[in-house]
């Protein structure tokens, strides 16, 4: 099993202050599975499964069963009975707060809107994707790249079956997840949709272009973008704009989050289709992008863009400062004037090149190219364990 010490750390630190933990991420990415690490050792564990009839039952009357019970709480894919968020609030109130509870969902508060209201104070977030190569290794970054990171996909014993899970996972989310949300949307109307988003992975978000697609309107494109990006399965990465002399981007651009899934609805099953495929470099670049938003949670992170052509695809901030990353699908990227502009233009204080090699060099005073496997190192500072500086030599990273 791969196990996954820094997301457990994390909740853990949740638990430590706040009476309720969230675990959010897409269906089979590994919730349960952490969270039985958590309580692994625990006295006093109570576990409730609302995907079973057994673990409805059990919470049938909610108030009167919680209200009782002391130590750790489990409830997993709480979107199923999104009342219990009510519940929870007077329960998280108590005097030394007899219980903690950790809940498990598969829908953003957003999407399940009593969790935000309810809860709010309350309530610690952890998100949770599929692996990262912080996990599984830069060695196995190609097998990461094309099968994604949910565990089912990316452990599959061959490629074969990694797809067949694949297009399993978006059948049943379609035709039964969506429904059991309370969504009414058509599975063929969302499905094509998704494929869009799929072939327009990597973009600036167009819903006009959309609406005139699907043959809908404007408002409705916006309802199926929320419901994949609320079940954590589309992202939108806000555009960052301030007051310059020039037209900059204001709408998000979108990305399939999972490469695995953005492969699969691209009808792509291999490295050598991949490989051959128009979006190869847009792949690259969502992949990648996921990568690093996985090991910068909680930092500020946007993408940058001027109708003139200039572009930065992540620009984070952190504590006041501003950090650029351009993600390069090729043997050996070079300085672009697009990033001699994004330097100028934002005050970047250090820009990185992501690339799928194995070498790092500098190729400007502020812009060093480097392997996605030694993303973690460089950004280490982001989460407190280092310093940020510039590194120079070979890094080992099976592109």
């Amino acid at each position: 099993m791969i196990r996954r010490p820094r997301h457990r750390a994390e909740i853990e630190r949740v638990l430590a202050h706040s009476p309720v933990c969230a675990l959010l991420g897409p269906r089979q990415c590994g919730k349960t599975t952490l969270a039985r690490e958590v309580v692994r050792g625990r006295k006093d564990v109570h576990v409730f499964d609302l995907e079973t009839a057994a673990g409805r039952a059990r919470l049938a009357a909610p108030e009167l069963t919680l209200s009782s019970i002391e130590g750790l709480v489990v409830i997993d894919e709480i979107q199923r009975q999104p009342e219990l968020f009510e519940v929870l609030r007077p329960l998280s109130d108590r005097p030394r707060n007899p219980a903690r509870f950790l809940i498990l969902g598969s829908a953003s508060p957003d999407l399940v809107r009593r969790a935000s209201e309810s809860l709010a104070g309350r309530v610690g977030f952890v998100d949770l994707g599929g692996f990262d190569l912080t996990e599984i290794g830069a060695r196995n970054l190609r097998r990461l790249w094309l099968r994604g990171g949910f565990p089912r996909s990316f452990l599959a014993p061959s490629e074969a079956l990694s797809v067949r899970w694949r297009r399993d996972f978006v059948r049943t989310f379609l035709e039964r997840d969506v429904p059991q949300l309370g969504i009414r949307i058509s599975a063929e109307a969302l499905r094509r949709f998704w494929m869009m988003i799929a072939h327009y992975h990597a973009q600036v978000w167009n819903g006009a272009e959309f609406a005139r697609s699907l043959g809908v309107n404007e408002h409705t494109v916006r309802r199926y973008l929320d419901v994949l990006s609320g079940t954590f399965l589309v992202r939108q990465l806000p555009p960052w704009f301030e007051n310059l002399s020039k037209r900059q981007y204001k709408a998000p651009k979108v990305y399939v989050r999972d490469s695995g899934l953005l492969h699969v609805l691209l009808g792509l099953g291999s490295w050598d289709e991949l490989g051959a495929h128009p979006k190869l470099g847009a792949s690259w670049e969502g992949f990648a992008l996921e990568q690093v938003l996985a090991l910068t949670s909680g930092v500020d992170a946007f993408f940058w863009g001027t109708h003139a052509g200039a572009e930065l695809d992540l620009l984070l901030v952190h504590r006041g400062r501003r950090y650029g990353i351009e993600f390069k699908y090729g043997d050996a990227p070079a300085m672009t004037k697009s990033l001699h502009v994004a330097l100028a233009d934002l005050t970047l204080d250090r820009a990185w090149i992501v690339y799928p090699g194995s070498e790092s060099y500098t190729v400007h005073d502020k812009v060093e190219v480097i392997p996605l496997g030694a993303v973690p190192e460089r950004l280490a500072f982001m989460s407190g364990r280092a310093k940020p500086g510039r590194k120079r030599g070979a890094v080992q990273s099976n592109g």
